[in-house]
Formats: structure tokens, sequence, C-alpha cells
């Protein structure tokens, strides 16, 4: 397997720490405000990750944090009359519900900042007795960067790239020195530490989480994989970089994976912008599943293009996927090896190459619907199939879904509690013999723009196109 790594700025193979095993870290939400493309796109990526490791066999550990202190957090609730902890806990159960419904997994670890305050405080003293930390007199601490030799050689910069990036303050030694910890003097929330009532910065958070929670002792990296969005990369991971690189006797990650930005029709997704999607608007329009499919079909480290047309013209690259699945509904699956899914890892290994990967599923969607047109009861073609429609489903996360609920979508509870109703009448006209009363109610479907089918496990309908 390889992966393009950030640093090294060349595709590496891939080879973990610990045989076998996986240590994953992504970077999470800061639970202000509702997910957005560029959210839904960051977790698809490593969601993808995780399954292809996985499908290679390896044991994954994957954590992604949830920021659930900031100053946006605190802003949010004072505009709103609500708690930090309100406003933190409904953003993240939100985040949670968006992620579950475009097929996005549950990490292994989802640790919150307030939950992980000590493993901060104690990063922040190793600093401290290192020099490479220094209190102020208002009771922040700083970051010296000038104490670290290394210091942005995760980004590649230059140093006078770094000043336009923070906030001058009179007592810091260097210009980049960046907050360890913010002391709290006007009330507002805060938590105890050696060096008084404060909050912790947004940089130390993930170094000290990876610490507690992933960390292998005695190993040059604490982890072998960390992953983000590319805006990450400086000045959040290289601070990251530092602090670990400082405060313990390891580096950060054996590896840096960083996904492209989103664009909305052409534009930077930017809610300056006033362009910026939330994923709850698009997940009102469209299945998550469809989603899904058109959010990961492009590389993840290039920009996406995110334009409805393309987003429509997806679906129905996905729509053949199930149409397909449906000339299969009723059989067992059963897992049996076969070339498709040997060919469908090899590309998704090779720096999880998308494009290729969908090219497969099209070439095996034509190839089969012509094997199925000559020959649609061969059983043993139809369970290497199923198999390969499995593969498809457990490592790019789509095609699972019943296929005529799929066809489904869009349509309220009424809408669909009329439908059943009349598909249950038409199935008792039909048991009376009344075949008349049973075509009507066909026709009435039809007019509705629905389609059925008949099968010996019952009947199932859509939505016709």
């Amino acid at each position: 397997m390889f992966l393009y790594d950030s640093v090294q700025k060349t595709k590496c193979k891939f080879e973990p720490l610990i045989e076998g095993k996986v240590s994953l870290y992504v970077c999470g939400p800061t639970v202000y405000d509702d997910a957005h493309l560029g959210h839904a796109k960051s977790a698809l990526t490593f969601d993808l990750l995780s399954r292809v490791l996985e499908a290679n066999g390896y044991q994954v550990t994957f954590a992604r944090n949830i920021t659930d202190i900031d100053d946006k957090i605190i802003k949010k609730a004072t505009e709103t009359g609500q708690s930090v902890q309100e406003i933190a806990t409904h953003y993240t159960n939100n985040y949670r519900l968006d992620m579950e419904a475009i097929g996005v997994r549950t990490p292994t670890l989802e640790p919150k900042a307030t939950e992980s305050i000590p493993a901060m405080t104690r990063m922040i003293e190793h600093l401290i007795e290192k020099k490479h930390a220094y209190v102020i007199s208002n009771g922040d601490v700083y970051f010296d960067t000038q104490s670290d030799k290394s210091y942005l050689s995760l980004s590649n910069r230059q140093s006078t790239e770094n000043i336009s990036r923070v906030t001058a303050v009179s007592e810091k030694k260097n210009e980049a020195d960046f907050a360890l910890w913010k002391a709290v003097h006007d009330g507002t929330i805060s938590f105890d530490s050696p060096f008084g009532p404060g909050r912790p910065g947004w940089h130390l958070e993930c170094s000290a989480m990876i610490e507690q929670y992933l960390a292998i002792e005695g190993c040059e990296f604490a982890i072998d994989i960390h992953g983000g969005g590319a805006d990450l990369l400086f000045p959040h991971h290289e601070n990251e970089a530092a602090q670990t690189r400082c405060a313990t006797n390891h580096n950060l990650a054996r590896y840096w994976v960083h996904n492209g930005f989103i664009n909305v029709d052409g534009e930077k997704m930017s809610k300056s912008l006033g362009n910026s999607f939330f994923l709850k608007d698009a997940l009102k329009a469209y299945n998550g599943e469809v989603l899904r499919f058109y959010l990961l079909s492009t590389h993840y480290r290039g920009d996406f293009n995110f334009n409805e047309e393309d987003l429509v013209a997806s679906k129905k690259r996905l729509d053949r996927l199930y149409r397909l699945k449906k000339r299969l509904f009723g059989l067992t699956t059963q897992t049996v090896a076969t070339e498709f899914n040997t060919a469908l890892l090899e590309v998704l290994n090779d720096d999880l190459n998308v494009s290729k990967a969908y090219a497969l599923i099209d070439e095996l969607i034509a190839s089969a619907n012509d094997a199925l047109d000559a020959n649609p009861k061969d059983k043993i073609f139809r369970q290497t199939l199923l198999s390969s429609l499995l593969m498809i489903e457990r490592v790019l996360g789509f095609g699972g879904q019943n296929p005529y609920e799929y066809f489904q979508f869009g349509l309220d509870d009424e809408s669909k509690a009329k439908i059943n109703e009349l598909i249950v009448k038409r199935s008792e006209a039909k048991a009376l013999k009344d075949f008349a009363a049973s075509d009507a109610i066909r026709d009435e479907l039809t007019a509705m723009n629905v389609s059925i089918m008949d099968t010996a496990n019952g009947t199932f309908w859509e939505m016709s196109n």
C-alpha cells in the first residue's frame, strides 16, 4: 500500500509501526456550527482510508477529536443565550448524525478537548521544564518557536512567512510563538491548571490527545498516520508536531495525509464568501449515499468543485449500481474471492485511487448486465457478482441499501404509506382473482410515477426516473 506523504511530498510505501496494527488520528470539528461540505470531504477521505487499511488486514485504531471548547463556541453561546456545553452538545450530535447519513463510520475513539485537560497541562509543564515554553505576566503560556531547531520543517516554510499569521503580543519572545494556554480573567469558562485558570490553545489539544490515547511508548513516532484538511498543514499541524517533538522523546506521525479543499461552483468554500454549503441542506435533497458517492469520486488530494449538475450526473452513475443490485435481489450473499475484489483493492492501495476504482465498478456493472442478459440463472456467476458488490460496500461504503428503498428517497411518510396501502389492496385483489381491480390499482400507481415488481419475496416498488 502506498500513501502520499505531505511532508516528503511523494508517495511512500506504507509500513506500520507495529506489524498488523495502524494508529490513525484526524483533526475533527470545532462544534460551534453545523457541518459543511468541507467537513464531509475530510471525514469521507479518512473513513475510506480506514476501510482500505482494514481490507488489507490491519487492525485500525482511528481517533477523531471533538474540539468542544473554543472562542467561537463561547461567542455562539453568548449570542444565543445558551451555555457553552449546550452549544457543544447540540452541534456534536448534529455532526454525528450528518456523518452517519453519508456512511462515515464512528471512529474507534472520539476524545473531547474538555475531557483531556489534564493531558494538556502535563504537556505544557514538560515544555516549560525543557525550556520550550514560557509564561508571560498575564498568565498566558507560549511555545518558544526559536527553541525548536526543526520548527517549520513540516510545512517547509520560511520563518518570515509565519509572522502575519499571529497576533502581536508585547511579551512574546518571537512573533511566531503561539499560545499553549490562554489565561482567563473575565469570568468566562475556564479550567484549573498549574498556570492559573484558563483554556488550552487549539494546537495543543491534538498533541495532548494523541499522547493520551494513541502514542506508542518507546517508539520513534507517536502514531502511524496523522490526517486532516490541507489548510491544517500550517500552522496547526506544524505547531502540533513542534509541541510533541519538544515535549516527548518522539515525533508525532510517520505519515502525514491531507485532503484538498472544497469549491462551490468554482470558489473556495468560505463563509466570508457566502457560499458555505451545509451538509444538512444537501441531505434534504439527496440521499446521503449519493453525496458520499459524489464527494469520493475525485482523488482526495485534489480540490473538489461542488456543483449540482455534476451531483445529478453522479447520482445516475450510482443508480446503475442499484439497478444491477435489483437484478440480484433476494439472493443470499456469500463472500468469495473474485478477480474484481483483488483489482479494486489494488487500485485503492495506490494512494486511494478512486478514479480507477470507479472505472472498475463501471466495467463490472456493464459486463454483469451483459452476462445476466445472456444467462440470468447462472447461480455461480450471481454469487460471485454479489461478493464483488459486497466488497464495494465494505471498502467504499456505498451500495449497501435495499435497492428498492434507495429509489424511494425523497418521498414523505404520508406518500409512502399511501403507496404501501395501494400495494396491499392490489395484493388482496389478486388473491381474490379480481384482476380488473388489481390492474386498476397498478394503473393508479403508474400515474403516481411508481413502478412495482412482483417477486417470490413479495412486491417491491420504487419511484420511476
